[in-house]
């Protein structure tokens, strides 16, 4: 039997391999492609409408879209405690991590049913404008893709309360995070599009 340093990966492995599996990497492909075609129609949306995407953000709720950037970021740290943790052999501290960031992650959907619920109270929905219609298909697109994320982050989190990852093997955990931080990123773009810039 190998001892425990011999099982390990090597430094030099952890830095030359990429995080994950060849199947989210094509899956996350295809939602940048998806969120690529979607931000060409926003910015060819924004040249014909100059006026309705200059006045837009100031009737949206820039609370919101700070809590909701907020939320996805602390939640995307935690994951990147939980690989550190599971890398240490702390399956125990990893799943503490993970459920940390599924509670911050799930305040998302919550603060986005709030603010929908205010902009129609306030007569702002998708018949508003070419400006609100653009922010609400992009940004509940993007909420359909965080559902994802969370339905990922709560199958590795059962796999870690299960054993099934190990520091030499946790590439499922390392699948999941990836995803969760392309959410993030996705968002730190949608997020001045509609609620920053004029």
């Amino acid at each position: 039997m190998r001892p425990v340093e011999d099982a390990l990966p090597s430094l030099e492995d952890e830095a030359a391999r990429i995080p994950g599996n060849r199947g989210i990497w094509v899956g996350i492909f295809c939602v940048l492609v998806e969120f690529l075609l979607l931000f060409s129609v926003y910015f060819i949306a924004k040249a014909h409408h100059p006026e309705a995407f200059r006045t837009g953000p100031d009737k949206l709720l820039t609370v919101a879209g700070t809590a909701i950037t907020l939320l996805l970021l602390s939640s995307g740290y935690c994951m990147v405690k939980a690989i550190a943790a599971m890398r240490a052999e702390r399956p125990r501290i990893c799943l503490r991590w993970i459920a940390l960031a599924i509670v911050l992650g799930c305040g998302y959907p919550v603060v986005k049913f709030f603010e929908i619920r205010w902009n129609i109270a306030h007569g702002i929905d998708g018949q508003a404008g070419i400006f609100y219609t653009a922010y609400y298909y992009l940004t509940l697109n993007h909420l359909v893709h965080v559902f994802w994320g969370l339905l990922g982050l709560l199958w590795v989190a059962v796999r870690t309360a299960f054993g099934v990852y190990s520091a030499a093997d946790h590439s499922g955990l390392e699948a999941a995070a990836v995803y969760w931080h392309t959410t993030d990123v996705i968002w730190l773009v949608i997020f001045p599009f509609f609620y920053v810039l004029r």
